[in-house]
């Protein structure tokens, strides 16, 4: 069994087997995140829903207040003679049919796909190249629109898509260990907000089961879910 390092070791040790308020934990969340870099933190939240059910699936977007700290790709799929400029300043990839061309080929150098209704037909082949690496558009995922140039905006500003696993857990990026305290604390309750709000209609009784926040490197820590409401 691999030895852990001094410095996991010592983290480890930081944390209690107990739930901790929102604001305890964000600042403990940034106490451990020390490698050599700027860590992720990121939030896994269990909740009592069974996902092979359809009226207990969980698929929704929210607009972080404070973005990911993270730089994505968009690539937007529109017919050449709708393209504007506005569209032109605020994606890295966009075309119709020589996009297409470059999906088939397997090259996919973004991080999301937003299209037009009318270009989902053509991307109907290539299900088996975007789905596995979860690229395919959807309207759930308000990657399907027809307002390219408020959509664009909005995923700029910090919107991202969340969905339970398999499992029933939410994993989400709510931003980086060099964010305040006051701006992870303000994306935490962004999350929570959206998943309690997004409350699927089949689920009875208790809904949120556990909410864990960690640093990439960093250990997990429980918070009392109390505390978010």
């Amino acid at each position: 069994m691999k030895k852990l390092n001094k410095r996991i070791q010592n983290n480890k040790q930081k944390i209690e087997k107990r739930l901790y308020h929102q604001k305890e934990a964000i600042s403990l969340v940034k106490e451990t995140a020390n490698a050599k870099f700027v860590e992720s933190i990121e939030v896994h939240v269990a909740l009592s829903i069974d996902p092979k059910y359809s009226d207990q699936q969980l698929r929704s977007t929210l607009i972080l207040p404070k973005g990911t700290g993270k730089t994505k790709r968009i690539a937007v799929l529109i017919s050449s003679e709708a393209i504007k400029s506005e569209y032109l300043e605020l994606a890295d990839i966009i075309g119709s049919d020589d996009l297409i061309e470059t999906i088939t080929k397997g090259e996919l150098n973004f991080d999301i796909l937003i299209a037009t209704p009318d270009m989902m037909p053509k991307l109907a082949k290539l299900g088996r190249i975007l789905g596995p690496k979860g690229l395919m558009p959807s309207p759930k995922a308000g990657t399907v629109t027809t307002d390219i140039g408020l959509t664009l905006q909005e995923f700029k500003k910090g919107k991202v898509e969340y969905r339970a696993d398999k499992t029933g857990i939410v994993h989400l990026l709510i931003g980086k260990s060099n964010f305040t305290e006051s701006d992870l604390l303000e994306n935490l309750f962004a999350i929570y907000t959206s998943i309690e709000n997004n409350k699927p209609i089949g689920v009875k009784g208790r809904y949120f089961k556990t909410f864990y926040i960690s640093s990439t490197m960093g250990p997990s820590i429980q918070l009392d879910i109390s505390t978010l409401k």
